[in-house]
């Protein structure tokens, strides 16, 4: 992160923008407990009925406006392993 990385204060609210895994494109707001955001987020996802714990990891921040948004992008190797969709027996 550069010189301009967005400031956050306990209780702030910003932005989550997932890349990448089973919650690409999406997004979730989260607060700050401690003045910063979460370096790396864990989130349960459901594949075929089953959870899974998915790690994402922040890569960038910046400010829109008056908010931060962080974008986190997918950790496999340290994900659970989903099914491939061929091997659900849906194809």
């Amino acid at each position: 992160m550069t010189d301009k990385t967005p400031q956050l204060a306990h209780g702030d609210e910003y932005i989550v923008i997932y890349e990448g895994g089973p919650y690409d494109g999406q997004s979730d707001t989260r607060i700050s407990t401690d003045g910063s955001w979460d370096t790396s987020l864990t989130v349960l996802a459901a594949v075929d009925g089953n959870e899974t714990q998915q790690v994402y990891t922040a890569v960038t921040a910046h400010e829109v406006g008056e908010t931060v948004q962080v974008k986190y992008t997918w950790d496999a190797p340290d994900s659970d392993e989903t099914t491939a969709p061929e091997d659900r027996g849906e194809l």
